[in-house]
């Protein structure tokens, strides 16, 4: 196998000349900003994650089998310059975009923290260091993709969306957004990447409560940790500088408990131990 790049949480390999292995690694990042802490088991959780979910989708994707405890096979595919990003809720940075007029939602929308959505909100951004949310329009005229293209990744990413989402509600959980990434595989858009903890938000129905920070099963307990220390703030800060954020020591505790839900997750929702 030939290394090719590393990403935040994953390494790329190239197999063959039609496929690349990726490695998952127990690495975390958060804002932008990359921790030199790991978290452990979460390569693994990540990894079988991927290899369900791509099994259990009834949609076209570049998965080929798992290799490892930490690494699956993919086929090569020219990937398309656009993350599909599906809200099923109001949270996160939807709420600001909301309040600063960047962003309309129908009028009768409940906009109190975490209600539901009166229905599943594509909304995309740009793949890049800071990814910057876009609409139908922007991804037209950046040439980011076509308008049969935009149209198509909207449906399935909706699709997909509401499919997990069924899946999670019977194991107990809400799954309130999503990141998917798609590529061209033969000329057909193919879902790619990977899809797990890392690429969506995952709340237990049990502890669920519109109005407040919800319980995260995902690695939004280490963001809402460092917003509630002044870290994104500092981040922010370094960035409007021009220099680099540093990144603070994550609690053990922190550590601990993300791993702890990464793993409980998997085993609720995919039936399987680990």
């Amino acid at each position: 196998m030939k290394f090719l790049t590393s990403g935040k949480v994953k390494d790329l390999y190239e197999f063959d000349d039609d496929h690349l292995i990726f490695k998952f690694s127990d690495r975390v990042s958060a804002y932008d900003v990359k921790f030199k802490q790991n978290i452990p088991r979460k390569g693994e959780v990540l990894c079988k994650f991927a290899e369900f979910w791509f099994n259990e989708l009834p949609v076209s994707n570049h998965f080929v089998k798992r290799t490892s405890e930490n690494e699956i096979l993919v086929k090569k595919m020219k990937m398309l310059p656009i993350e599909c990003v599906v809200r099923g809720y109001f949270y996160g940075s939807l709420v600001n975009r909301w309040k600063n007029g960047e962003i309309k939602l129908p009028d009768n929308t409940d906009t109190q923290m975490a209600a539901k959505l009166i229905q599943p909100l594509f909304d995309p951004t740009t793949k890049s260091e800071h990814d910057i949310p876009i609409d139908k329009t922007k991804a037209i005229d950046m040439n980011l993709v076509t308008v049969e293209q935009y149209e198509s990744l909207e449906k399935t990413s909706i699709d997909i969306y509401n499919k997990m989402s069924s899946i999670a509600d019977e194991s107990g959980f809400i799954l309130a957004d999503l990141k998917l990434e798609f590529g061209l595989l033969d000329g057909e858009i193919t879902l790619g990447d990977s899809i797990g903890p890392d690429e969506y938000r995952l709340w237990p129905k049990d502890s669920f409560q519109i109005g407040k920070i919800q319980e995260a099963y995902d690695k939004q307990i280490l963001r809402d940790w460092l917003t509630s220390n002044g870290y994104q703030k500092q981040f922010d800060d370094s960035r409007s500088k021009g220099l680099e954020p540093i990144p603070p020591e994550i609690p053990s505790e922190i550590i601990s408990k993300m791993t702890e839900r990464y793993v409980h997750a998997f085993e609720r929702i995919s039936g399987n131990s680990l």
